[in-house]
């Protein structure tokens, strides 16, 4: 049985700096990554890792947040810098294992998501 258990997260202000992490229990995964949804609702795909290495984010974060992963400790973390207001939202991390399917956002929108942890950004 698979369980993605996250930490981090709170409450900063403006340009400041939060890391998230999640572990994944299970066997490895070769798609993981990081969703959120804004107080709005809007829901996005953040950041992706591959087995491969290669990672994907979307637009509005790139060269702010970075997501790494911990082999050994079967942990994903998403890095964020320079948090804005706007990237206020609830934060999930996903993973999924249906390997024959190319990893990105939207396979990784139908895995197994973590319990979700809150992220608020003030002026």
């Amino acid at each position: 049985q698979v369980h993605l258990v996250q930490s981090g997260g709170g409450s900063v202000q403006s340009g400041g700096s939060l890391k998230l992490s999640c572990v994944i229990s299970g066997h490895t995964s070769d798609c993981m990554g990081w969703f959120r949804q804004t107080p709005e609702n809007e829901r996005e795909g953040v950041a992706l890792f591959r087995s491969d290495g290669s990672t994907s984010y979307t637009d509005s974060v790139k060269g702010r947040f970075t997501i790494s992963k911990d082999n050994g400790k079967k942990t994903v973390y998403l890095q964020m810098n320079s948090l804005k207001p706007e990237d206020t939202a609830m934060y999930s991390c996903a993973a999924d294992w249906n390997e024959g399917l190319l990893c990105e956002f939207r396979r990784l929108s139908s895995g197994a998501r973590g319990q979700g942890t809150e992220v608020t950004v003030s002026s």
